[in-house]
């Protein structure tokens, strides 16, 4: 009996929302970096606050809290941008999210990774890869790529060009 398949483990950045604790893939995460206020683009959702230029990519921030609902943290010298790749369609682009906390790197097996159930969770289940149990703690797996749909990925181009 070939076992090996369950073991595929990927690692996983964790990072900290209020009370829970997310991951991300760590190959979609490109850097950390700290807060640097970004530059408003006007008509966007609330919890889009900006874009900053990385290195001559205009990268959108995402405040998480504010995209899940979640209340308002005044940004300061703790606030961490993740910067990852996102993919829509065929295109692949850069956001910023902004989290709380940066927290740890685990491997977790798929095998591992339960289907999120449909209620009882503050956020919306289209965000949600699944849960997974690491060291006695229960994580919230992202589906990163939902987190910027196309149409807030349109209003950005169309204010860059």
């Amino acid at each position: 009996m070939n076992n090996e398949e369950t073991k595929i483990a990927n690692k996983y950045l964790t990072f900290v929302l209020a009370t829970e604790e997310y991951a991300v893939d760590i190959l979609r995460v490109q850097e950390i970096k700290g807060w640097n206020k970004p530059t408003p683009i006007p008509n966007t959702p609330e919890y889009l606050c900006g874009v900053i230029n990385l290195r001559g990519t205009i990268v959108p921030i995402i405040d998480l809290r504010l995209r899940f609902g979640l209340e308002r943290l005044p940004y300061g010298q703790m606030t961490v941008i993740v910067v990852v790749r996102v993919i829509s369609g065929n295109k692949e682009r850069i956001m910023g999210i902004v989290v709380d906390a940066v927290s740890d790197v685990y491997d977790i097996n798929e095998a591992d990774v339960k289907p999120t159930p449909e209620f009882g969770s503050v956020i919306n289940i289209e965000f949600v890869k699944g849960l997974a149990n690491v060291c006695e703690k229960m994580i919230i797996i992202l589906e990163i790529d939902a987190l910027l749909n196309s149409d807030e990925l349109a209003i950005i181009e169309q204010s860059h060009h």
